[in-house]
Protein backbone atom coordinates (compact mmCIF):
# COMPACT_ATOMS: atom_id res chain seq x y z
CA UNK A 1 0.00 0.00 0.00
CA UNK A 2 1.40 3.60 -0.96
CA UNK A 3 1.38 6.18 1.02
CA UNK A 4 1.29 9.62 -0.75
CA UNK A 5 3.56 12.71 0.38
CA UNK A 6 0.89 15.01 0.98
CA UNK A 7 -1.11 12.56 4.15
CA UNK A 8 2.45 12.20 5.90
CA UNK A 9 2.82 16.26 5.64
CA UNK A 10 -0.50 16.74 7.06
CA UNK A 11 -0.26 13.69 9.46
CA UNK A 12 2.98 15.42 10.78
CA UNK A 13 1.46 18.84 11.14
CA UNK A 14 -1.75 18.09 12.58
CA UNK A 15 0.82 15.68 15.54
CA UNK A 16 2.84 19.12 15.89
CA UNK A 17 -0.32 21.45 16.95
CA UNK A 18 -1.56 18.89 19.32
CA UNK A 19 2.11 18.73 20.87
CA UNK A 20 1.88 22.96 21.18
CA UNK A 21 -1.36 23.34 22.50
CA UNK A 22 -1.08 20.72 24.94
CA UNK A 23 2.58 22.70 25.57
CA UNK A 24 0.85 26.15 25.97
CA UNK A 25 -1.82 25.36 28.98
CA UNK A 26 -0.46 27.93 30.91
CA UNK A 27 2.60 30.32 31.62
CA UNK A 28 4.46 29.84 34.88
CA UNK A 29 6.98 31.90 36.44
CA UNK A 30 9.34 32.02 39.44
CA UNK A 31 9.28 33.52 42.61
CA UNK A 32 12.57 36.12 42.37
CA UNK A 33 11.61 37.51 46.02
CA UNK A 34 8.86 37.29 49.18
CA UNK A 35 8.03 38.85 52.42
CA UNK A 36 4.89 40.57 54.21
CA UNK A 37 2.35 39.45 51.35
CA UNK A 38 4.03 41.12 48.75
CA UNK A 39 5.92 38.64 45.98
CA UNK A 40 7.92 39.55 43.11
CA UNK A 41 7.91 36.84 39.84
CA UNK A 42 10.30 36.72 36.96
CA UNK A 43 8.31 35.23 33.98
CA UNK A 44 4.13 35.40 33.35
CA UNK A 45 5.10 37.99 30.77
CA UNK A 46 1.50 37.86 29.69
CA UNK A 47 -0.01 38.63 32.74
CA UNK A 48 -2.76 41.10 33.11
CA UNK A 49 -3.17 43.35 36.02
CA UNK A 50 -5.34 42.35 38.77
CA UNK A 51 -5.33 38.63 37.29
CA UNK A 52 -5.86 35.51 39.83
CA UNK A 53 -2.50 33.64 39.87
CA UNK A 54 -1.40 30.24 41.85
CA UNK A 55 1.39 30.01 44.05
CA UNK A 56 2.92 25.65 43.99
CA UNK A 57 4.29 25.85 47.37
CA UNK A 58 5.58 22.61 49.75
CA UNK A 59 2.25 23.17 51.61
CA UNK A 60 0.26 23.29 48.98
CA UNK A 61 -1.55 26.16 46.52
CA UNK A 62 -2.07 29.73 47.61
CA UNK A 63 -3.97 32.13 45.54
CA UNK A 64 -1.93 35.88 44.76
CA UNK A 65 -3.18 38.59 42.78
CA UNK A 66 -1.05 40.66 40.15
CA UNK A 67 -0.63 44.56 41.37
CA UNK A 68 2.10 45.71 39.23
CA UNK A 69 3.16 45.17 35.83
CA UNK A 70 7.28 45.63 35.44
CA UNK A 71 9.74 45.65 32.72
CA UNK A 72 11.24 41.90 33.47
CA UNK A 73 9.41 40.92 37.06
CA UNK A 74 5.40 41.25 38.42
CA UNK A 75 4.23 42.50 41.59
CA UNK A 76 1.53 40.59 43.51
CA UNK A 77 -0.02 40.14 46.71
CA UNK A 78 -0.45 36.95 48.34
CA UNK A 79 -3.92 36.13 49.59
CA UNK A 80 -3.03 33.58 52.74
CA UNK A 81 -0.22 32.20 54.46
CA UNK A 82 2.64 34.09 52.40
CA UNK A 83 5.05 32.29 54.62
CA UNK A 84 4.57 29.00 52.98
CA UNK A 85 5.64 30.88 49.66
CA UNK A 86 9.45 30.67 49.26
CA UNK A 87 11.93 32.02 46.71
CA UNK A 88 12.12 29.70 43.43
CA UNK A 89 8.63 28.86 43.72
CA UNK A 90 6.73 28.10 40.96
CA UNK A 91 3.63 30.08 39.80
CA UNK A 92 1.00 29.60 37.52
CA UNK A 93 -1.32 32.99 35.83
CA UNK A 94 -5.39 31.19 35.88
CA UNK A 95 -6.35 33.96 33.08
CA UNK A 96 -9.19 34.46 36.30
CA UNK A 97 -10.17 37.88 37.93
CA UNK A 98 -10.19 37.56 41.93
CA UNK A 99 -13.52 35.96 42.64
CA UNK A 100 -15.67 35.46 46.34
CA UNK A 101 -18.58 32.64 46.52
CA UNK A 102 -22.02 34.40 46.93
CA UNK A 103 -25.47 33.22 47.60
CA UNK A 104 -27.58 32.42 50.22
CA UNK A 105 -25.32 29.76 51.89
CA UNK A 106 -23.47 32.37 52.89
CA UNK A 107 -26.06 34.06 55.55
CA UNK A 108 -25.38 33.16 59.10
CA UNK A 109 -21.90 32.61 58.38
CA UNK A 110 -18.65 34.29 59.67
CA UNK A 111 -15.72 34.12 56.65
CA UNK A 112 -12.88 35.30 55.31
CA UNK A 113 -12.35 37.87 52.19
CA UNK A 114 -12.18 34.88 49.83
CA UNK A 115 -15.23 33.27 51.01
CA UNK A 116 -13.66 30.43 52.97
CA UNK A 117 -15.29 29.25 56.59
CA UNK A 118 -14.34 30.92 59.77
CA UNK A 119 -16.86 29.37 61.84
CA UNK A 120 -17.19 25.57 62.51
CA UNK A 121 -20.00 25.24 60.14
CA UNK A 122 -19.67 23.51 57.45
CA UNK A 123 -18.03 23.72 53.64
CA UNK A 124 -20.43 26.87 51.69
CA UNK A 125 -22.73 24.66 49.63
CA UNK A 126 -22.73 27.30 46.74
CA UNK A 127 -21.22 27.25 43.42
CA UNK A 128 -22.36 31.39 42.37
CA UNK A 129 -19.28 33.26 42.50
CA UNK A 130 -19.06 36.94 41.79
CA UNK A 131 -16.10 39.24 40.40
CA UNK A 132 -14.73 41.42 43.78
CA UNK A 133 -13.13 44.39 42.24
CA UNK A 134 -16.09 45.68 39.47
CA UNK A 135 -17.16 49.09 37.71
CA UNK A 136 -19.92 50.09 39.81
CA UNK A 137 -23.56 51.11 38.09
CA UNK A 138 -23.56 54.10 35.88
CA UNK A 139 -26.19 56.90 36.33
CA UNK A 140 -28.96 55.11 33.32
CA UNK A 141 -28.95 52.10 36.19
CA UNK A 142 -29.73 54.25 39.05
CA UNK A 143 -32.80 55.97 40.41
CA UNK A 144 -32.85 58.60 42.96
CA UNK A 145 -32.56 57.26 46.44
CA UNK A 146 -36.87 57.56 47.75
CA UNK A 147 -37.07 54.33 50.38
CA UNK A 148 -36.09 54.74 54.35
CA UNK A 149 -33.72 52.73 55.76
CA UNK A 150 -34.49 52.53 59.38
CA UNK A 151 -31.75 52.45 61.56
CA UNK A 152 -33.89 52.01 65.32
CA UNK A 153 -31.91 54.78 66.67
CA UNK A 154 -33.93 57.61 67.30
CA UNK A 155 -31.72 60.67 66.87
CA UNK A 156 -30.91 59.19 63.37
CA UNK A 157 -34.10 58.66 62.11
CA UNK A 158 -35.63 61.98 63.00
CA UNK A 159 -32.44 64.14 62.21
CA UNK A 160 -30.06 62.36 60.18
CA UNK A 161 -31.95 60.16 58.35
CA UNK A 162 -30.40 56.97 55.87
CA UNK A 163 -32.11 56.02 52.52
CA UNK A 164 -31.65 53.08 50.61
CA UNK A 165 -29.07 52.93 48.38
CA UNK A 166 -27.15 55.91 50.47
CA UNK A 167 -23.84 56.00 51.31
CA UNK A 168 -23.62 57.39 55.22
CA UNK A 169 -20.10 57.25 56.71
CA UNK A 170 -20.09 56.95 60.94
CA UNK A 171 -17.12 59.05 62.32
CA UNK A 172 -15.76 59.72 65.34
CA UNK A 173 -12.84 58.78 67.67
CA UNK A 174 -11.86 55.68 68.89
CA UNK A 175 -14.02 53.97 71.81
CA UNK A 176 -17.42 56.45 70.98
CA UNK A 177 -19.85 54.27 70.03
CA UNK A 178 -19.49 53.78 66.35
CA UNK A 179 -19.70 49.74 65.96
CA UNK A 180 -22.75 50.17 67.68
CA UNK A 181 -24.71 52.46 65.41
CA UNK A 182 -24.15 50.04 62.86
CA UNK A 183 -24.82 46.77 64.85
CA UNK A 184 -28.51 48.48 65.98
CA UNK A 185 -29.04 49.43 62.10
CA UNK A 186 -28.68 45.60 61.43
CA UNK A 187 -30.55 44.78 64.65
CA UNK A 188 -33.37 46.90 63.64
CA UNK A 189 -33.64 44.38 60.38
CA UNK A 190 -35.28 41.92 62.16
CA UNK A 191 -38.45 43.74 61.65
CA UNK A 192 -38.36 43.08 57.58
CA UNK A 193 -36.55 39.83 57.58
CA UNK A 194 -38.71 37.55 55.01
CA UNK A 195 -41.05 40.15 53.74
CA UNK A 196 -40.42 41.87 50.46
CA UNK A 197 -38.74 44.90 52.44
CA UNK A 198 -36.42 42.24 53.82
CA UNK A 199 -32.12 43.89 54.49
CA UNK A 200 -29.60 41.38 54.39
CA UNK A 201 -26.86 42.63 56.42
CA UNK A 202 -22.91 42.47 55.70
CA UNK A 203 -20.65 43.46 58.00
CA UNK A 204 -16.73 43.65 57.21
CA UNK A 205 -14.45 43.84 60.34
CA UNK A 206 -11.25 45.32 58.78
CA UNK A 207 -8.04 45.14 61.11
CA UNK A 208 -10.35 44.46 64.44
CA UNK A 209 -9.33 42.65 67.29
CA UNK A 210 -10.28 39.05 66.93
CA UNK A 211 -12.05 38.90 70.38
CA UNK A 212 -14.31 42.23 69.46
CA UNK A 213 -15.38 40.24 66.32
CA UNK A 214 -16.09 37.46 68.39
CA UNK A 215 -18.65 39.89 70.78
CA UNK A 216 -20.06 41.13 67.38
CA UNK A 217 -20.74 37.70 66.06
CA UNK A 218 -22.12 36.73 69.57
CA UNK A 219 -24.45 40.20 70.16
CA UNK A 220 -25.82 39.37 66.69
CA UNK A 221 -26.86 35.57 67.14
CA UNK A 222 -28.36 36.46 70.70
CA UNK A 223 -30.24 39.54 68.69
CA UNK A 224 -31.97 36.88 66.13
CA UNK A 225 -29.84 38.95 63.78
CA UNK A 226 -27.25 36.19 62.03
CA UNK A 227 -30.17 34.72 60.25
CA UNK A 228 -30.07 37.73 57.81
CA UNK A 229 -25.89 38.44 58.32
CA UNK A 230 -23.33 37.71 56.61
CA UNK A 231 -19.49 38.67 58.37
CA UNK A 232 -16.36 39.12 56.91
CA UNK A 233 -13.46 39.60 58.82
CA UNK A 234 -9.99 39.98 57.88
CA UNK A 235 -8.59 40.42 61.28
CA UNK A 236 -5.41 42.83 62.72
CA UNK A 237 -3.28 39.18 62.51
CA UNK A 238 -3.88 38.98 58.88
CA UNK A 239 -2.00 40.08 56.45
CA UNK A 240 -2.38 43.33 54.76
CA UNK A 241 -3.80 41.98 51.29
CA UNK A 242 -6.76 40.61 53.40
CA UNK A 243 -7.52 43.28 55.27
CA UNK A 244 -7.33 45.35 51.85
CA UNK A 245 -9.63 43.41 49.59
CA UNK A 246 -12.20 42.27 52.46
CA UNK A 247 -14.42 45.16 52.03
CA UNK A 248 -14.50 44.66 48.29
CA UNK A 249 -15.46 40.73 49.14
CA UNK A 250 -18.17 41.95 51.17
CA UNK A 251 -19.54 44.31 48.88
CA UNK A 252 -19.49 41.77 45.97
CA UNK A 253 -21.50 39.29 48.15
CA UNK A 254 -24.24 42.00 48.69
CA UNK A 255 -24.17 42.90 45.03
CA UNK A 256 -25.34 39.36 44.26
CA UNK A 257 -28.58 39.92 46.84
CA UNK A 258 -29.37 43.91 45.20
CA UNK A 259 -29.02 42.44 41.58
CA UNK A 260 -31.93 39.12 42.40
CA UNK A 261 -34.55 41.96 42.07
CA UNK A 262 -34.31 41.53 38.02
CA UNK A 263 -35.81 37.89 39.09
CA UNK A 264 -39.24 38.39 40.64
CA UNK A 265 -40.60 35.93 42.16
CA UNK A 266 -37.26 34.38 43.34
CA UNK A 267 -38.09 32.52 47.05
CA UNK A 268 -35.16 31.48 49.36
CA UNK A 269 -35.08 28.25 50.34
CA UNK A 270 -37.77 29.00 53.08
CA UNK A 271 -40.36 30.31 50.79
CA UNK A 272 -39.81 33.94 51.83
CA UNK A 273 -39.23 36.60 48.81
CA UNK A 274 -35.89 36.94 47.92
CA UNK A 275 -34.18 39.79 49.72
CA UNK A 276 -32.91 42.60 47.01
CA UNK A 277 -32.06 45.20 49.48
CA UNK A 278 -29.00 45.09 51.19
CA UNK A 279 -26.79 47.05 54.23
CA UNK A 280 -23.32 46.91 53.78
CA UNK A 281 -20.82 48.11 57.07
CA UNK A 282 -17.28 48.76 56.77
CA UNK A 283 -15.60 48.51 60.17
CA UNK A 284 -13.42 50.35 59.76
CA UNK A 285 -11.83 51.43 56.43
CA UNK A 286 -9.09 53.56 58.54
CA UNK A 287 -7.67 50.26 58.95
CA UNK A 288 -8.19 49.61 55.13
CA UNK A 289 -6.34 52.38 54.54
CA UNK A 290 -2.98 51.69 56.40
CA UNK A 291 -3.24 47.80 54.97
CA UNK A 292 -3.22 49.90 51.55
CA UNK A 293 -0.77 52.07 52.41
CA UNK A 294 1.75 49.44 53.27
CA UNK A 295 0.75 47.32 50.15
CA UNK A 296 1.68 50.18 47.93
CA UNK A 297 5.33 50.78 49.46
CA UNK A 298 6.25 47.43 49.46
CA UNK A 299 5.59 47.35 46.05
CA UNK A 300 7.37 50.38 45.74
CA UNK A 301 4.96 52.54 44.33
CA UNK A 302 5.93 56.45 44.85
CA UNK A 303 3.66 57.72 47.28
CA UNK A 304 3.66 60.78 46.33
CA UNK A 305 3.45 62.42 49.38
CA UNK A 306 4.16 62.37 52.70
CA UNK A 307 1.82 59.97 54.42
CA UNK A 308 -0.94 58.32 52.65
CA UNK A 309 -0.99 57.35 48.99
CA UNK A 310 -2.68 59.89 46.90
CA UNK A 311 -4.68 56.86 45.20
CA UNK A 312 -6.28 56.39 48.59
CA UNK A 313 -8.89 57.99 47.37
CA UNK A 314 -9.34 55.67 44.57
CA UNK A 315 -9.69 52.57 46.56
CA UNK A 316 -12.83 54.27 48.36
CA UNK A 317 -14.50 55.98 45.88
CA UNK A 318 -13.96 52.57 43.86
CA UNK A 319 -15.95 50.98 46.92
CA UNK A 320 -18.29 53.65 48.07
CA UNK A 321 -19.72 54.39 44.27
CA UNK A 322 -20.80 50.67 44.34
CA UNK A 323 -23.91 51.48 46.66
CA UNK A 324 -26.94 52.27 45.04
CA UNK A 325 -30.87 52.40 44.28
CA UNK A 326 -31.04 50.33 41.35
CA UNK A 327 -33.75 51.63 38.53
CA UNK A 328 -37.24 50.22 37.95
CA UNK A 329 -36.06 48.12 35.06
CA UNK A 330 -33.07 46.47 36.77
CA UNK A 331 -35.19 45.16 39.64
CA UNK A 332 -35.30 48.36 42.22
CA UNK A 333 -32.74 47.01 44.57
CA UNK A 334 -30.17 48.90 46.66
CA UNK A 335 -27.03 48.70 48.33
CA UNK A 336 -26.50 50.83 51.63
CA UNK A 337 -23.35 51.49 52.87
CA UNK A 338 -22.52 52.57 56.10
CA UNK A 339 -18.49 53.19 56.56
CA UNK A 340 -16.44 53.85 59.56
CA UNK A 341 -13.91 55.71 59.91
CA UNK A 342 -11.80 56.82 63.16
CA UNK A 343 -10.74 60.05 64.00
CA UNK A 344 -7.25 60.96 65.65
CA UNK A 345 -8.62 63.72 68.27
CA UNK A 346 -11.44 64.72 66.41
CA UNK A 347 -9.58 65.41 63.85
CA UNK A 348 -12.13 65.15 61.03
CA UNK A 349 -9.98 67.29 58.27
CA UNK A 350 -7.29 65.07 58.37
CA UNK A 351 -6.22 63.02 54.89
CA UNK A 352 -8.75 59.85 54.56
CA UNK A 353 -11.67 61.56 56.77
CA UNK A 354 -11.66 64.22 54.55
CA UNK A 355 -11.51 61.87 51.82
CA UNK A 356 -14.38 59.59 52.81
CA UNK A 357 -16.62 62.47 53.90
CA UNK A 358 -16.22 63.86 50.00
CA UNK A 359 -16.82 60.69 48.81
CA UNK A 360 -20.35 59.60 51.27
CA UNK A 361 -23.97 61.36 51.22
CA UNK A 362 -23.69 62.74 54.92
CA UNK A 363 -21.99 61.76 57.95
CA UNK A 364 -22.79 60.28 61.54
CA UNK A 365 -20.40 62.41 64.06
CA UNK A 366 -19.85 60.30 67.72
CA UNK A 367 -18.42 63.17 70.26
CA UNK A 368 -16.08 62.04 73.05
CA UNK A 369 -17.52 64.72 75.20
CA UNK A 370 -21.03 64.03 74.60
CA UNK A 371 -20.15 59.73 74.76
CA UNK A 372 -18.35 60.67 78.07
CA UNK A 373 -20.71 63.14 79.74
CA UNK A 374 -23.88 60.36 79.24
CA UNK A 375 -25.39 61.14 76.15
CA UNK A 376 -25.34 57.80 74.02
CA UNK A 377 -25.56 57.64 71.21
CA UNK A 378 -22.90 60.68 71.14
CA UNK A 379 -24.29 62.11 68.18
CA UNK A 380 -23.60 65.79 67.43
CA UNK A 381 -26.33 66.67 65.57
CA UNK A 382 -24.57 69.79 64.34
CA UNK A 383 -21.94 68.10 62.50
CA UNK A 384 -24.09 65.28 61.21
CA UNK A 385 -25.86 65.44 58.25
CA UNK A 386 -27.35 63.68 55.52
CA UNK A 387 -27.58 64.64 52.19
CA UNK A 388 -30.51 62.60 51.02
CA UNK A 389 -31.80 60.40 53.28
CA UNK A 390 -34.71 63.55 53.70
CA UNK A 391 -36.27 62.40 50.53
CA UNK A 392 -36.58 58.58 51.70
CA UNK A 393 -37.92 60.09 55.43
CA UNK A 394 -41.12 58.52 56.74
CA UNK A 395 -43.76 61.42 56.62
CA UNK A 396 -44.67 62.02 60.07
CA UNK A 397 -41.35 61.52 61.36
CA UNK A 398 -40.04 64.77 58.70
CA UNK A 399 -42.79 66.52 59.89
CA UNK A 400 -41.90 66.97 63.74
CA UNK A 401 -38.02 66.51 63.00
CA UNK A 402 -37.24 70.32 62.50
CA UNK A 403 -38.88 71.26 65.74
CA UNK A 404 -36.29 68.58 67.35
CA UNK A 405 -33.43 70.16 65.44
CA UNK A 406 -34.39 74.00 66.12
CA UNK A 407 -34.87 72.71 70.33
CA UNK A 408 -31.74 71.13 70.45
CA UNK A 409 -29.52 74.30 68.50
CA UNK A 410 -31.58 76.54 71.04
CA UNK A 411 -30.59 74.30 73.58
CA UNK A 412 -26.66 74.53 72.57
CA UNK A 413 -26.43 77.93 72.32
CA UNK A 414 -28.12 78.82 75.47
CA UNK A 415 -26.58 76.02 77.55
CA UNK A 416 -23.31 78.36 77.99
CA UNK A 417 -25.25 81.39 79.38
CA UNK A 418 -26.62 79.25 82.01
CA UNK A 419 -23.53 77.84 82.68
CA UNK A 420 -22.54 81.21 84.00
CA UNK A 421 -25.08 81.25 86.60
CA UNK A 422 -27.02 84.11 85.43
CA UNK A 423 -30.73 85.19 85.85
CA UNK A 424 -32.60 83.62 82.69
CA UNK A 425 -36.38 85.14 81.65
CA UNK A 426 -39.24 83.10 81.57
CA UNK A 427 -38.66 82.14 78.32
CA UNK A 428 -34.95 81.15 77.73
CA UNK A 429 -35.48 78.58 80.97
CA UNK A 430 -38.25 76.81 79.44
CA UNK A 431 -36.18 76.54 76.20
CA UNK A 432 -33.27 75.19 78.33
CA UNK A 433 -36.24 73.03 80.33
CA UNK A 434 -37.27 71.83 76.55
CA UNK A 435 -33.69 71.48 74.94
CA UNK A 436 -32.44 68.75 78.30
CA UNK A 437 -35.73 66.86 77.68
CA UNK A 438 -35.29 66.28 74.10
CA UNK A 439 -31.62 65.47 74.90
CA UNK A 440 -33.00 62.84 77.35
CA UNK A 441 -35.93 61.48 74.76
CA UNK A 442 -32.92 61.21 72.74
CA UNK A 443 -30.51 58.99 74.78
CA UNK A 444 -30.91 55.14 74.07
CA UNK A 445 -29.52 51.64 75.47
CA UNK A 446 -27.39 49.97 72.96
CA UNK A 447 -28.53 47.29 71.22
CA UNK A 448 -32.28 48.40 71.77
CA UNK A 449 -33.59 49.70 68.60
CA UNK A 450 -36.85 51.94 68.76
CA UNK A 451 -39.74 51.07 66.19
CA UNK A 452 -40.22 54.16 63.75
CA UNK A 453 -43.90 54.75 65.46
CA UNK A 454 -42.50 54.77 68.54
CA UNK A 455 -40.07 56.50 67.87
CA UNK A 456 -42.34 59.46 66.23
CA UNK A 457 -44.93 59.06 69.47
CA UNK A 458 -41.78 60.28 71.60
CA UNK A 459 -40.35 62.84 69.69
CA UNK A 460 -43.86 64.31 69.33
CA UNK A 461 -44.61 64.12 73.23
CA UNK A 462 -41.48 65.94 73.46
CA UNK A 463 -41.68 68.93 70.96
CA UNK A 464 -44.84 69.26 72.13
CA UNK A 465 -44.20 70.53 75.53
CA UNK A 466 -45.92 67.10 77.59
CA UNK A 467 -42.25 66.77 79.25
CA UNK A 468 -41.47 70.41 79.82
CA UNK A 469 -42.49 69.43 83.86
CA UNK A 470 -41.32 66.23 84.01
CA UNK A 471 -38.69 65.90 86.24
CA UNK A 472 -35.46 64.66 83.94
CA UNK A 473 -34.25 62.26 85.72
CA UNK A 474 -37.93 60.34 85.19
CA UNK A 475 -38.08 61.42 81.62
CA UNK A 476 -36.97 57.98 80.92
CA UNK A 477 -39.62 56.44 82.99
CA UNK A 478 -42.09 58.88 81.23
CA UNK A 479 -41.38 57.48 77.85
CA UNK A 480 -41.13 53.94 78.77
CA UNK A 481 -44.72 54.09 80.19
CA UNK A 482 -46.05 56.34 77.82
CA UNK A 483 -44.98 53.85 74.96
CA UNK A 484 -46.70 50.94 77.22
CA UNK A 485 -50.50 52.54 77.38
CA UNK A 486 -49.86 53.34 73.07
CA UNK A 487 -49.72 49.75 72.71
CA UNK A 488 -51.95 48.27 74.91
CA UNK A 489 -54.65 51.57 75.78
CA UNK A 490 -53.74 53.78 72.96
CA UNK A 491 -53.31 50.94 70.62
CA UNK A 492 -55.80 52.25 67.47
CA UNK A 493 -53.93 55.78 67.45
CA UNK A 494 -50.75 53.95 67.24
CA UNK A 495 -51.77 51.03 64.91
CA UNK A 496 -53.44 54.49 62.46
CA UNK A 497 -50.20 55.82 62.96
CA UNK A 498 -48.23 52.70 62.06
CA UNK A 499 -50.19 52.29 58.60
CA UNK A 500 -50.10 55.75 57.51
CA UNK A 501 -46.74 57.08 59.22
CA UNK A 502 -48.33 60.51 58.17
CA UNK A 503 -49.63 63.27 60.50
CA UNK A 504 -52.87 64.48 58.94
CA UNK A 505 -56.79 64.94 59.18
CA UNK A 506 -57.83 64.33 62.57
CA UNK A 507 -54.48 61.89 63.64
CA UNK A 508 -52.69 64.71 65.50
CA UNK A 509 -55.64 65.89 67.54
CA UNK A 510 -56.38 61.90 68.42
CA UNK A 511 -52.14 61.23 68.82
CA UNK A 512 -52.37 64.71 71.58
CA UNK A 513 -55.45 63.37 73.22
CA UNK A 514 -54.07 60.39 74.44
CA UNK A 515 -50.65 61.50 75.71
CA UNK A 516 -52.15 64.06 77.46
CA UNK A 517 -54.74 61.21 78.21
CA UNK A 518 -51.72 58.71 79.51
CA UNK A 519 -49.87 61.76 81.40
CA UNK A 520 -52.99 62.95 83.13
CA UNK A 521 -53.50 58.91 84.85
CA UNK A 522 -49.27 59.34 85.24
CA UNK A 523 -48.14 58.79 88.76
CA UNK A 524 -44.93 59.65 87.91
Amino acid sequence: MKIKTDEIVSLIQREIEQFSTELEISEVGRVVEIGDGIARIYGLSKAMAGELIEFQTSAGSVMGQVMNLEQDTVGAVVYGNYLSVKEGDMVKSTGRLLEVPVGEALLGRVVDPLGRPLDDGPALATDETALVDIIAPGIAARQPVHEPLQTGIKAVDAMIPIGRGQRELIIGDRKTGKTAVAIDTIINQKQFWGTEDAVVCIYVAVGQKESTVAGVVQTLKESGAMDYTIVVNAGSSDPAPMQYIAPYSGCAMGEHFMWSGKEPGKKTATGAPYPKHVLCVYDDLSKQAVAYRQLSLLLRRPPGREAFPGDVFYLHSRLLERATKLSDENGAGSLTALPVIETQEGDVSAYIPTNVISITDGQIYLEPELFFSGVRPAINVGISVSRVGGAAQVGAMKKIAGSLRLDLAAYRELEAFAQLGTDLDAGTQKQLDRGARMVEILKQPQYVPFNVTDQIVSIYAGTKGYLDNVPLEKVDAFEKAMLNYFHTVGKPVWDDLNKTKKLDGDLPKRLEAAIASFKADWKG
